[in-house]
């Protein structure tokens, strides 16, 4: 094995690269990286980008590439797989072989129906290019619609406050962070959301976007109509399954992987936002993870497993998001929770843990001011690992360190 070819140049391609060299690989390492930039980190994209960073923040400068030997491809797309040459097509027209594959090639925005793409005043935030149209389009003063309630609408939200932008949400479910989020968190975010001049607008259904000269127009359902400077549709992503598909590779929820990364051919891996795997953890449900850990993680798992190694996907999910002064964090998978325990940090800090049937921790949520929460997530997150069983009222007790529990 000598050459491996990594296509998606986002953090999860570019940490694997780098994995491999760290791991003894002297073999050809190629990353292939649709956009013109360099590997960067993309949380910033609703923050710090929008506010002041006109560059990207990389996961690492061009020297580090020479150094370490790993060529990169910038502005260049794979068009085609070849499995039984054992190459990939690349946009130039030129044949690229590898021995060994990694897919990192990530999500991409999900638009509205009818919406073909973002254009004019109508924008979705995914990469870099992304963030500086929306930032050259807001100003002290304007006005924005985000259409959707997860996440990306919510961080962008309050950047967009923060900058004196008079700003509407839009989420046509009941609440806002329906997916994965508790109930309980998800109204105190609402709350700091609306004490700090947004509108949020929930169980509204959108009749039409219209891009305008002056305004983009959103019309509800309901018959309201709401004129904006800016229209930003943050509906959640669809995984990059395209090239999989054409290729024959198995697809469920993404490209499908086994518990080491490998997909339906021995020789292709996938990782990051793009795939589903299952996880030993939480019985071998699959999974599809939208988390920049979590391409971190398994960029460096795949990049032992195109060795030759056999390390399973073993750790537990873990997902951050910041509003304003507080941060907001999730460890494990929640779903199939029968009991919740409520644990009060003060200052309005809270984690709720959630336990199934038989006691074992399975996830935990907090949201507090900065790193109020931190400590105990990441406690919480060696509890679900260890799958232990603690005891709820020792959960509930702010006076009962979590660490003690882990002895248990």
């Amino acid at each position: 094995m000598s050459d491996i070819v990594i296509i998606g140049g986002g953090e999860c391609g570019a940490r694997a690269a780098f994995a491999l060299r760290e791991r003894g690989f002297d073999g050809s390492v190629t990353l292939v990286c649709a956009e013109s930039h360099l590997p960067y980190e993309r949380p910033p994209l609703s923050k710090a980008t929008l506010i002041d960073a006109l560059e990207p923040k990389l996961v690492a400068d061009a020297g580090r590439y020479l150094s370490d030997g790993i060529t990169v491809l910038t502005g260049c797309s794979v068009l085609a797989i070849d499995r039984a040459e054992k190459s990939v097509m690349l946009s130039g027209g030129q044949p690229l072989r590898y021995d060994r594959l990694l897919l990192a090639v990530g999500a991409r925005s999900r638009l509205l129906p009818d919406m073909a793409e973002a254009a004019g005043r109508i924008h979705t935030l995914r990469s870099h290019d992304d963030a500086l149209a929306i930032r050259a389009a807001l100003h002290a003063g304007g006005s924005l619609v985000i259409v959707g309630g997860g996440f990306i609408g919510l961080e962008l939200a309050a950047t967009a406050r923060m900058m004196g932008v008079d700003t509407i949400l839009i989420e046509g479910l009941s609440r806002i962070l329906s997916r994965g989020v508790p109930e309980e968190i998800a109204e105190a975010v609402a709350a700091r959301h609306r004490a700090e001049g947004v509108e949020i607008l929930c169980g509204q259904a959108i009749s039409a976007i219209e891009d305008g000269a002056e305004k983009a127009t959103v019309r509800l359902a309901g018959g309201r109509t709401i004129a904006a400077d800016l229209v930003v549709v943050g509906i959640g992503a669809v995984p990059n399954t395209a090239l999989a598909e054409a290729a024959g590779l198995a697809v469920e929820n993404g490209i499908a992987v086994d518990r080491y990364l490998r997909t339906s051919d021995p020789d292709i891996f996938a990782a990051g936002d793009c795939c589903s795997f299952p996880l030993d953890l939480y019985g071998g449900r699959r999974v599809r993870l939208e988390a920049w850990r979590n391409a971190q993680e398994q960029g460096t798992l795949a990049a032992a497993n195109l060795m030759g190694a056999a390390e399973p996907v073993s750790n537990v999910p873990w997902f951050w998001s910041d509003h304003y002064d507080m941060t907001l964090q999730i460890t494990g998978l929640a779903d199939g929770a029968t009991t919740t325990v409520r644990r009060p940090l003060g200052d309005g800090a809270f984690i709720l843990f959630h336990l199934d049937g038989e006691g074992r921790l399975l996830a935990a949520s907090g949201i507090g001011k900065g790193n109020a929460v931190a400590r105990d997530i990441r406690l919480a997150e060696m509890l679900i690992s260890a799958a232990a069983r603690p005891d709820p009222h020792a959960l509930a007790s702010p006076a009962t360190k979590l660490k003690s529990l882990l002895a248990a």
